[in-house]
């Protein structure tokens, strides 16, 4: 299996024996060794995914990364989380996904009215099983624990990706206040609920849920 580390926070370095990993589309920025590359369609998810992925709209450029030796990887000097699988599912926006380890599986998943508030549509990227992936953010992501006794709300635009024994709500944060002005701005926000990790980032998106 593939070892990940992070060289700094904005630069994966994936150490390869013969084995492969599958990182977004351009993301390589260096390697040593001897590597072969090759584009995947529909994320590496076969013809079927890529049906899947074009009528939900969840694009996912991937490519295929084998050899022996490192290969470093890097996008728009994003900072890096690495995430270790065990057997469970993540749950993140497919243009958060930097890389994840050859044998994980990736696909798709009905988020619901999440995705229109967000605005990245009602569907996001699944990737599970054993082994590690690396996630981007805009600044240092925050990961912050939900139990059953401290649910969890998010902003929609902060969201990077989730993972555990959670369940997602929309609600709406719109107040009287809101409309006279006098309210915080947060019209939106996804609820949280079980036992799980989320990951944010200190930096919103413009989403279609955005500021009343």
């Amino acid at each position: 299996m593939a070892t990940f580390r992070l060289q700094g926070s904005k630069v994966l370095a994936v150490d390869m024996t013969g084995d492969s990993v599958r990182a977004k589309n351009g993301s390589m920025v260096a390697y040593d060794g001897q590597m072969a590359f090759k584009k995947m369609s529909g994320g590496g998810e076969g013809l079927r995914g890529m049906v899947t992925r074009r009528l939900t709209g969840e694009q996912m450029e991937m490519m295929e990364v084998k050899g022996q030796g490192t290969c470093y990887f890097a996008d728009r000097a994003s900072e890096i989380n690495l995430v270790a699988l065990r057997g469970d599912k993540l749950f993140v926006e497919a243009s958060n996904l930097l890389c994840a380890d050859g044998g994980l599986r990736t696909g798709t998943s009905f988020t619901g009215l999440r995705g229109g508030a967000t605005g990245t549509g009602l569907f996001t990227t699944t990737v599970e099983g054993s082994g590690q992936a690396a996630i981007m953010s805009d600044g240092p992501a925050v990961v912050l624990r939900v139990s059953p006794q401290y649910p969890l709300s998010v902003d929609p635009g902060a969201y990077v990706a989730h993972q555990g024994n959670l369940r997602q709500s929309f609600q709406s944060g719109v107040t009287f206040r809101t409309f006279l002005g006098e309210g915080g701005g947060e019209a939106f926000q996804i609820r949280f609920e079980g036992d799980g990790l989320v990951y944010v980032q200190p930096s919103e998106r413009n989403t279609v849920g955005g500021d009343v």
